[in-house]
């Protein structure tokens, strides 16, 4: 579907048309699942979360501007509906952060994609991720998987741009240092088995 054709498509549901409203779901509901369930990682709660944030979305409708991108408008409401959870979250289990991100495949290196060693170095960063701040987590999630831009990652997330990149680059740079870790890891367990790093 075109950018055209979807706006055309808003209009009708904004006009009132349930039939166009349905049919922007259906074009968006994987992608926000998908979205939400590495972010809450409990299927349950992520259908919950599609739900209320297409009702939500439904009684706001006519608060969207053309002027954003009609799935940044539609995240930011999920956004912040996963944050309730995750806070509600919080207070029952008494959890400090419930954010389960996978979104840095790229860290491991495309050459690596198929093999085992790939596996298990994703499975090493996305431990990593998850060490992260929610804020760091989520502008991950938006930016790798989403392919958001700086701007739209923090009209979602309410805050500037500028933010946004600063998060990114210390998660970049906790990732980073946890790669190069596990690498030496590897080289030190090749020394203990005798065997020389030159050779």
């Amino acid at each position: 579907m075109t950018r055209q054709d979807e706006t055309r498509l808003i209009r009708r549901a904004q006009r009132g048309s349930a039939e166009a409203f349905r049919e922007l779901v259906e074009l968006y509901k994987e992608r926000l699942f998908a979205f939400v369930w590495r972010l809450l990682r409990n299927h349950h709660e992520a259908e919950d979360v599609c739900q209320a944030t297409f009702l939500k979305a439904y009684e706001s409708l006519r608060s969207y501007s053309e002027k954003y991108a009609f799935s940044t408008w539609l995240f930011t409401i999920g956004y912040r509906v996963s944050l309730n959870v995750l806070r509600k979250r919080r207070t029952v289990a008494g959890d400090v952060d419930q954010f389960q991100v996978r979104a840095v495949e790229e860290e491991a290196g495309a050459e690596l994609a198929s093999s085992e060693e790939a596996s298990r170095l994703r499975t090493v960063i996305w431990e990593a991720v998850d060490e992260l701040t929610p804020s760091q987590k989520s502008a991950v999630l938006l930016f790798y998987r989403e392919g958001k831009s700086c701007q739209e990652i923090g009209r979602v997330m309410g805050m500037p741009a500028v933010t946004v990149k600063s998060h990114l680059h210390r998660a970049r740079e906790r990732l980073r240092t946890v790669f190069k870790r596990e690498l030496l890891d590897e080289w030190d367990g090749l020394d203990t088995a005798g065997v020389s790093r030159s050779g």
